[in-house]
């Protein structure tokens, strides 16, 4: 039996951190973009206070990710930050005011005041998941890359049909993602509201979903034909597409945890998707493929993998049980009490 070496070690490392990132922060963003469909000022500090636990807790993992991505693969890390950078400083204003906002919004008891926060809020989620789909649709598609591995497009160029289009995608996707978590944190009337949105939620998901894989036949045939050599990962893909099919049938039964993790189940499949059909390289250059960044050309020496297998088999469980622990400790209904946001 052929065991992985460190490269392919942590190539599946870096991916389960960017997945954990998703799924946790993914229904944050999901339920900032869902804000402003709720009218109450009660339901509002519901939603932020269904969240507020937890939150920032759930951006360790982006920071942890994008740590193992610079200590695994400096040169893919360099690339993809120094190209992306304009891209990321717009993502990295919008984290800053979705957490002013939750933070700022209910300091006050003024309508005007309140609103101005609600709609920060509201924005700067919807406008991080929508460049976070961007980047991971640049990536997909491939960026254009020279001889040394340095990105040679511009920030208008990032912005093409096919990455804009997996951008609205996954703000569907984490709208989704959101609606479910509210379903399983509300109660009474509020709940019942938001479980009416799930179906619509998966509706325009899936067709999205679809949209961008027929874009990606026409766009990246080097992955088509990945895949093609790779049949299981068409397995996975459509496991994908029931999880995301079951999680209706589950909300509308009731099963909110159930529900919940079909979602999470969904987006943890997406990745795998991405990730078999991506293997073995890191950032994919196009029009010339030769330039490509792989896990064995952008990688650290074999005793900086070695050394850091190490840190990372004693870390993650920490931040595990932090997770996990905090989610426990926060669970059940979320309830208006004297202190919240």
């Amino acid at each position: 039996m052929h065991l992985p070496d460190l490269n392919s070690i942590w190539f599946l490392l870096v991916g389960v951190l960017f997945t954990g990132y998703a799924i946790l922060d993914g229904f944050d963003f999901g339920v900032g973009i869902l804000h402003l469909f709720v009218k109450k000022d009660i339901d509002r500090r519901i939603l932020l206070n269904s969240i507020g636990p937890v939150w920032d807790g759930n951006e360790v993992w982006l920071v942890t990710g994008g740590g193992a991505l610079f200590a695994a693969f400096p040169g893919a890390y360099a690339t993809v930050f120094s190209g992306f950078y304009n891209a990321f400083m717009l993502l990295l204003v919008a984290l800053i005011f979705r957490a002013v906002a939750i933070e700022f919004r209910s300091k006050e008891p003024g309508r005007t005041w309140r609103h101005a926060w609600d709609i920060a809020f509201s924005v700067a989620s919807f406008l991080a998941a929508l460049l976070i789909g961007v980047a991971m649709g640049n990536i997909t598609r491939g960026i254009p890359l020279d001889s040394q591995g340095d990105y040679a497009g511009t920030f208008i160029g990032l912005l093409n049909p096919y990455s804009l289009l997996l951008g609205v995608t996954v703000v569907a996707l984490f709208a989704m993602h959101g609606s479910i978590f509210l379903v399983m944190k509300t109660e009474g009337e509020l709940q019942a509201r938001i479980k009416g949105w799930v179906p619509g939620l998966i509706g325009l998901f899936l067709i999205l979903f679809l949209a961008f894989n027929i874009a990606t036949f026409f766009q990246c045939p080097d992955l088509v034909a990945v895949m093609i050599t790779r049949p299981y990962g068409f397995i996975v893909l459509a496991l994908d597409v029931l999880a995301a099919l079951s999680i209706g049938l589950l909300t509308a039964r009731g099963y909110e945890f159930g529900a919940f993790l079909m979602s999470a189940a969904t987006m943890a499949l997406l990745m795998a998707v991405l990730g078999i059909s991506y293997f073995p390289h890191i950032v994919m250059s196009m029009p010339h493929p030769g330039n490509s960044l792989t896990i064995y050309n952008c990688a650290s020496s074999s005793k900086t993998l070695g050394y850091m297998l190490i840190i990372a088999i004693i870390g993650v469980p920490i931040v595990l049980a932090y997770t996990a622990s905090i989610y426990w400790i926060f669970r059940g209904k979320t309830k208006i009490g004297h202190v919240g946001y």
